[in-house]
């Protein structure tokens, strides 16, 4: 998107045009997590070799982004690097990585690989939105990460269902994964709905599906939360399109009651206990007392990548857990009270730059977004990264700084000497 504030009374042109790089690599970071599976059920390899594939391409991508947009425009690129939420990010890859110098890890290798894959998302991320138009780059890659979730979620569609009625294959590509995705592609369509980029309200209303076919508790109550929130604080909707929103939601759950029940027994008489709220709490209780197993690791933690095929399973079923199925426990886990510190750190300076921005739709939008990570973030996690990528971080810091100067311009626009270029930096 172009954004130029003229003089003389001249009027403000607003253009969006598709960057297809920024395109592919949101695409590519919603399509990453099905590649595992797809080597796996379809061509029958191991999944060792569908994880390298994934990185592969990643790395690969990354050099195409670095061949298109390096030395583009470095001024914009060290602005960036200023935004306070950017330099939080900085810190917190700088010390997940130096914790892979006493991580008890698995593999210091594979560990490493994966830690500079959280390095390259950033990285790709920060280049794009400093190449250009920071907000052409940022809607580009919103829409890319929506088609290839309703990609996603077709695909689960048509997979055979889990034992527990759930959408999903459990150990490659599982219900929460899914619903996950689906949720973030939905908030981004609703931006770029914001953003009068309408193409996707049949995309929005097949992921809005989907998530509820999941059955993805805590995503399923998170979304809930934050969109019941969306409708009330903002004023720029309707009351016809929010009697419209409440109605369909209201038919969704008419429609999926059956399945929620059948769920609910299945859940409460023969689900593994571990995955269940009480094997959550052996979880979250096993990381306390993990975190003084060594005298360091109330501190510094166990290191990156610490927990995946180290810590034993849980439960009479032996449940292998992938992460602490908290947020903050899994940050107090890998990197101790620093971890703790950065989360609070990064998640803060986020919401301090949202409130600062002048009352819109996009500000709401973007504030109840920053709830639905929160709120999901009491029962789930991420093995590697936060639950609100870091990448993602970068991108909204990036579109906060957008909507900030573009408020700012609009008040400057009557001034004789005003001239703001396209990118917001």
């Amino acid at each position: 998107m172009s954004v130029e504030v003229t003089v003389a009374g001249e009027s403000q042109i607003s253009e969006v045009e598709t960057s297809g790089l920024a395109f592919a690599v949101g695409f590519f970071f919603s399509l990453r997590l099905s590649i595992v599976l797809i080597s796996v059920r379809l061509f029958g390899v191991e999944p060792s070799t569908g994880t390298a594939l994934s990185l592969a391409l990643e790395f690969l991508l990354f050099g195409i982004v670095c061949f298109a947009t390096v030395g583009q425009n470095p001024r914009a690129f060290r602005s960036i690097l200023r935004l306070p939420v950017v330099q939080w990010v900085l810190v917190f890859l700088a010390f997940s990585g130096c914790s892979l110098l006493w991580s008890q890890t698995v593999s210091i290798p594979n560990s490493t690989i994966y830690w500079l894959g959280i390095v390259v998302d950033v990285a790709s991320v920060a280049l794009l939105l400093s190449a250009g138009s920071g907000r052409d780059a940022s809607i580009s890659a919103m829409k890319g990460f929506i088609w290839s979730t309703c990609l996603l979620a077709s695909i689960a569609w048509i997979m055979p269902a889990a034992p527990d009625l759930r959408l999903g294959d459990e150990q490659f590509f599982n219900t929460n994964e899914i619903a996950n995705l689906c949720a973030f592609a939905i908030f981004f369509a609703q931006y770029r709905a914001r953003c009068h980029q309408r193409e996707g309200r049949l995309a929005k209303l097949f992921l809005v599906i989907t998530l509820f076919r999941s059955l993805s508790k805590t995503t399923l109550l998170a979304f809930l939360i934050a969109e019941s929130l969306v409708l009330i604080l903002d004023k720029s909707l309707t009351r016809k399109i929010r009697i419209l929103l409440i109605t369909f939601a209201f038919l969704l759950v008419l429609v999926f009651a059956g399945l929620f029940e059948a769920y609910y027994d299945v859940y409460t008489t023969t689900g593994n206990q571990a995955e269940t709220l009480t094997g959550r709490i052996a979880i979250w209780l096993y990381v306390v007392t993990a975190t003084f197993d060594h005298p360091w690791t109330l501190w510094i933690g166990h290191g990156f990548d610490s927990w995946w095929k180290v810590v034993p399973p849980f439960g009479s079923g032996l449940f292998e857990a992938r992460h602490a199925e908290n947020d903050l426990l899994q940050q107090f886990y890998a990197y101790g009270v620093v971890g703790v510190v950065l989360l609070v750190g990064l998640y803060g300076s986020l919401y301090r730059q949202l409130r600062r921005l002048q009352q819109s739709p996009t500000k709401i939008l973007l504030l109840c977004f920053l709830a639905f990570i929160l709120v999901r973030g009491l029962a789930e996690s991420d093995a590697f990264d936060l639950l609100l990528p870091l990448w993602s971080i970068v991108l909204i810091a990036v579109l906060a700084q957008f909507e900030g100067n573009l408020t700012q311009s609009n008040a400057a626009v009557s001034s004789p000497a005003t001239s703001l270029s396209a990118n917001p930096f």
